[in-house]
């Protein structure tokens, strides 16, 4: 006989969960005893934000249901910015929660929460566990739901005394997600379209990648000789030095890749929704008709004609389709020959960093080291703000696995996500890049860094502002500031007061030095650039912002 908390952590090791992100709670002792004899490795984050986030980034990485544990009511609450994170970037996760007693249900108990009106529009599946006898059921369903069709979040809820009540019964086996794929009738028409077609565009985007369908995306477009564009933060799915590369159709978009979407008589849209941030607020397609052939693949069935009614619509995963697909004879001299070798000129161009800027550091200049002195395993993460734009527009992202970044624009994501990624993959560099507004959300992970010895290089881009927020204000109201400044500690001194590696770059000269000191020290490491406020774009100071808005 073991108890629930005993049968939880067992169905964990049968799914092949090597780790859990977690704050610790009361009510549920039972699983954290358990895990003290498990193989599986805890890592006791400080904030449920930071716990939940850590374990978004580890399912977005592994394609596997990430796992995060917290303590009923204001840990759940924490934690739901990762739940909401997952759902939108549909990445699976599963977030286990302590719940109060069976009986105590219905009096408004200490921290009690009905998590089913609370995450039943975020998650894929909320549900207790009502008996110790049915975890391994429960926790097998748990993780066959949040990777089947379109991934997304579930939440189990676990009462304290089902955690400690006894059962004898055995694990499920490991499950893994069921593939779903094009029929040999579509694969004949998705053939037709594509030799009829003029100007085709493959768009790329969501999840259930992985590096084989990454790889066969690739000898896809050589074979049809078809321009590649990715949609916001999906960057890692095409290799950015690859000649049929087009850019990503995202935030600050390049206005020639506007331009290429916009002429494109055939669209395949591959594995991604085309949702408000890729669409430019739907604005590139029509809805519902998009005003040309749309060929949408996407492994979640509910979401084909959802938004976009697609003259093809495949239920498929990438991989899938690319198989099915790869069979088909490019034509001989297709219409559209030269138009990839355009789309990655146009590319090029636009991701050239510039060199010149406000104030004495130039991000520009430390974008084209890091691009040239970084191999190409490096991990990159981010949360939101316009600092991101310097990696999303500068940065070559060249394999599959190298980038963890919010889809959906949570401040906050960057670091925790660094963790997760170094401790899945401790030989490679991984880089956290956050403004100072964004840092601050969920910086206090820095000591879960130190503590679980992840060396995460942490570039904290400070102008002194909620950057973004202060770019709209001043073009909406200009000149007058109002809730977006920032007085900020010493980055450089809290990284060394947990114990890591801190520096302050106040010059572009200095980056690169202190940059191979911190990737040598062995630490967990922060460098606190001190970016001009004017520098507040790549392309536009705030100064010009606020005066083309009152020429308005």
């Amino acid at each position: 006989m073991k108890t629930g908390g005993q049968l939880i952590v067992e169905a964990l090791e049968a799914q092949g969960v090597e780790r859990v992100f977690c704050v610790p709670g009361e009510s549920y002792l039972a699983v954290l005893d358990a895990l003290h004899d498990s193989s599986i490795r805890t890592i006791n984050a400080r904030h449920e934000s930071g716990a939940a986030m850590m374990a978004e980034a580890e399912g977005k990485l592994t394609g596997r249901p990430g796992i995060c544990f917290v303590t009923r009511g204001p840990g759940a609450t924490n934690a739901s910015p990762g739940v909401h994170v997952a759902q939108q970037d549909s990445t699976p996760m599963i977030l286990f929660i302590g719940q109060i007693e069976r009986g105590m249900r219905g009096r408004d108990a200490f921290q009690e929460v009905d998590y089913t009106r609370m995450f039943g529009g975020m998650a894929k599946w909320v549900a207790e566990i009502d008996s110790a006898d049915r975890v391994p059921e429960m926790i097998s369903r748990a993780f066959h739901t949040a990777m089947a069709g379109r991934p997304g979040p579930v939440v189990l809820v676990l009462p304290e005394d089902m955690l400690v009540e006894t059962a004898d019964v055995a694990p499920a086996h490991r499950a893994e997600p069921v593939d779903s794929a094009p029929t040999p009738a579509q694969v004949a028409e998705f053939g037709l379209l594509l030799a009829n077609a003029k100007r085709p565009l493959v768009i790329a985007g969501g999840s259930r990648w992985t590096e084989e369908s990454v790889a066969a995306l690739r000898a896809f477009s050589e074979a049809f000789a078809l321009p590649v564009a990715v949609t916001f933060r999906r960057q890692m799915l095409f290799d950015h030095t690859h000649p049929n590369y087009a850019g990503d159709v995202g935030l600050g978009i390049n206005p020639k890749l506007v331009g290429l979407v916009k002429d494109a008589d055939l669209i395949l849209l591959l594995g991604g929704r085309f949702s408000e941030v890729p669409s430019q607020s739907y604005a590139l397609l029509g809805i519902p008709e998009t005003g040309k052939t749309l060929v949408h693949v996407h492994p979640g069935a509910e979401e084909l004609g959802r938004v976009y009614r697609p003259d093809l619509a495949v239920n498929a995963t990438p991989g899938a389709f690319l198989e099915a697909v790869a069979g088909l004879a490019p034509p001989a001299a297709p219409a559209w020959i030269g138009q990839a070798e355009a789309a990655h000129a146009a590319y090029g161009a636009w991701s050239e960093p510039p060199t010149s800027g406000p104030g004495a550091v130039q991000m520009g200049s430390v974008m084209a080291w890091l691009r040239d002195s970084l191999p190409d395993t490096a991990t990159l993460t981010n949360g939101a703000g316009n600092y991101a734009t310097w990696i999303h527009r500068f940065w070559h992202f060249r394999r599959f696995g190298t980038q963890a970044a919010p889809v959906c624009g949570s401040m906050g994501y960057g670091l925790p996500a660094a963790i997760a990624a170094k401790l899945l993959h401790p030989e490679r560099d991984v880089l956290c890049f956050a403004g100072d507004g964004c840092f601050q959300m969920t910086g206090l992970e820095f000591g879960t860094a130190v503590q679980e010895g992840a060396n995460v290089i942490v570039l904290v881009v400070d102008n002194g502002m909620y950057g973004t927020i202060r770019m709209h204000q001043e073009r909406e109201y200009p000149g007058r500031v109002s809730g977006t400044a920032l007085k900020n500690p010493d980055f450089a001194a809290l990284a060394r007061a947990y114990g890591g590696h801190g520096e302050t770059v106040e010059r572009t000269e200095d980056f690169a030095a202190a940059f191979e000191r911190a990737r040598t020290s062995g630490l967990p490491a922060i460098l606190h650039i001190k970016l001009d406020p004017e520098a507040l774009t790549p392309s536009r100071t705030l100064s010009e912002i606020r005066a083309g808005a009152l020429k308005r």
